[in-house]
């Protein structure tokens, strides 16, 4: 299955104090670590980001784009939702840009899964991982409402679509130390 990614850009680092995307471990920044595993499971890559930001310098690549969120300061629901309706693919795998221990075998395993449902979504410790998750493009309506309630929670959304859930244990067979998560 083709699939796009979606890599969410567009916080502002304040907890950090600075651009948490070019921070640098093992030698290469959280966005480089973020794209070395993506780029061999999509088609295209879509950075979102907030409006007016730059894009970082970085090796260019032809499957990598740079867009904005269509909702400047409305959290990463409208990340995920501006990816979505750029994407050119029905089903999108979508990350955070600083998270950088992804895990190409759990991912693939999770697009695997993506086939006949609207959402893949792991649950690990009780705890849902919206921003590591695949979503499909019939969630655009829901979103759309959502956005319309002022409601900013992507959580929100998986009441109103067919969710698959990746189990903790399932997790473990590829990340028993859950550092995919970590950012």
């Amino acid at each position: 299955m083709e699939m796009t990614s979606v890599v969410l850009a567009g916080g502002r680092s304040t907890r950090l104090g600075r651009d948490k995307l070019v921070v640098e471990v093992g030698g290469r920044s959280l966005l480089q670590k973020v794209l070395e595993v993506l780029l061999p499971l999509s088609s295209e890559v879509l950075i979102v980001t907030a409006p007016g930001r730059a894009p970082l310098p970085m090796r260019d690549h032809a499957k990598v784009r740079w867009m904005e969120d269509v909702r400047p300061e409305r959290g990463s629901l409208v990340g995920v939702y501006s990816g979505l309706r750029a994407a050119t693919h029905p089903y999108s795998l979508v990350v955070a840009g600083d998270m950088p221990f992804l895990n190409e075998g759990l991912l693939r395993h999770m697009m695997a899964m993506a086939s006949d449902c609207d959402v893949v979504m792991p649950r690990v410790g009780g705890h849902l991982e919206p921003l590591h998750a695949i979503y499909n493009k019939r969630c655009l309506p829901h979103f759309e409402c959502l956005l319309a309630q002022g409601e900013l929670k992507i959580i929100d959304v998986l009441p109103r679509v067919n969710v698959k859930y990746l189990e903790e244990a399932e997790v473990d067979e590829f990340d028993p130390r859950h550092l995919c998560f970590f950012n």
